[in-house]
């Protein structure tokens, strides 16, 4: 849609239709869909399908959600679809009265170049989905013949209803059951009601869709090429999307898969030999010896005032900050320390225009913890 790729609204249908299948529940009473689903363009994504406890009467909860793949632990879930799940009617079979076919008094309609025509509108179907073959229409009815291509039709029998067949039946109501949904809009299945699947696996089905007085809402009715029920949906309505509102949503989830990782960096020698180094206080990292192995010209310092007296200032002072704490009772106290400790040592580089044209280094040992098995360092996180 508009450029992004969508789960098809019928793809939820046929969720919840094998999730009532496996608890009893050959209805869908009402199903809701939220949010749309949008396939990133690299990765997967996990979906999640909660069917909650029956209640007196039967009927179940049903609640659909979805994150990018290998999410963190934390990463939030979206809800896509809700829903409620009744056991089916006992009544005799349904007559989809669609035996007779074409169907009498209807009028062909012109199916030639249509999905060229819902291209030029941001619909854009994959091969799968080009399954019109023929329509008619009969007053304000729309019939038409759907057909799965040949090499989807093998799974067709997986299926309680193939998404795809499915979505391509609803392409009927774009053949004068509803209005157009304007520029920068595109009309998607938003809610689902009264929903039963009378017969799995269809490859092909007829299709009588027809408005019901709202211009939103139609019912559906599929059959098998022969006539027999396949499914009825007492109402389905569908909504205008504002297709602009789709490539904000798809750029959210493509930047999902992003996480911050650290790299350790190359040193380049020739960046450190052309600078001049002073490590100033307890060097227990060996910090200067890395730099001198390296090329560099360092120089020890106990203080600030030290570094400031030297015949030339030092391109780069390093403090290296090691944590000293093994009782965390103290652990406060410690934080204090070191905190009002560097405070001050930066009001005192800041105050010495000596080294104005130097750099300032504080260097810390896991105040950053970078991986799951890395413990921080409380000390130098403040």
């Amino acid at each position: 849609m508009a450029g992004t790729v969508l789960l098809p609204g019928t793809g939820f249908l046929e969720l919840a239709l094998q999730a009532g299948h496996h608890v009893g529940c050959d209805t869908i009473e009402e199903l809701t869909l939220e949010a749309p689903l949008i396939l990133p363009e690299r990765g997967g994504v996990d979906v999640q399908m909660n069917v909650g406890a029956p209640d007196g009467s039967g009927r179940r909860e049903l609640n659909l959600h979805s994150r990018a793949q290998d999410a963190d632990r934390d990463e939030p879930w979206t809800r896509h679809a809700t829903g409620t799940l009744a056991p089916a009617q006992q009544s005799p079979g349904p007559d989809a009265g669609l035996s007779a076919w074409p169907p009498p008094g209807a009028e062909p309609v012109e199916v030639e170049g249509y999905y060229d025509r819902l291209a030029e509108q941001g619909y854009g179907y994959g091969p799968a989905f080009l399954g019109l073959r023929a329509a008619w229409r009969r007053g304000n009815e729309v019939f038409a013949d759907v057909v799965l291509p040949e090499e989807e039709s093998a799974d067709a029998a997986e299926y309680g209803i193939h998404p795809a067949l499915m979505d391509a039946a609803l392409h009927a109501l774009g053949l004068g059951v509803l209005p157009a949904a304007g520029e920068g809009r595109a009309r998607l299945p938003f809610s689902w009601n009264g929903v039963t699947l009378h017969a799995a696996g269809a490859a092909a089905l007829r299709v009588r869709v027809a408005p019901l007085g709202d211009e939103d809402t139609v019912s559906v009715t599929v059959a098998d090429s022969a006539g027999a029920p396949v499914a009825t949906a007492e109402s389905l309505v569908v909504r205008p999307v504002v297709t602009a509102q789709l490539d904000a949503a798809g750029s959210s989830v493509n930047d999902s898969v992003f996480r911050v990782d650290w790299v350790t960096p190359s040193a380049e020698s020739s960046c450190v030999e052309a600078r001049r180094w002073a490590v100033l206080g307890p060097d227990p990292l060996k910090v200067g010896q890395s730099l001198e192995e390296a090329g560099a010209t360092v120089f020890a310092a106990d203080h600030l005032g030290s570094v400031a007296m030297l015949d030339a200032v030092p391109d780069v002072v390093v403090v290296p900050y090691t944590p000293e704490l093994d009782d965390t009772d103290k652990l406060a106290a410690r934080v204090h320390e070191v905190l009002y400790g560097a405070l001050g040592l930066v009001q005192g580089w800041l105050a010495d225009e000596r080294f104005t044209d130097s750099r300032l280094v504080l260097l810390t040992r896991n105040a950053v913890v970078t991986s799951p098995e890395d413990t921080p360092n409380l000390e130098h996180t403040s």
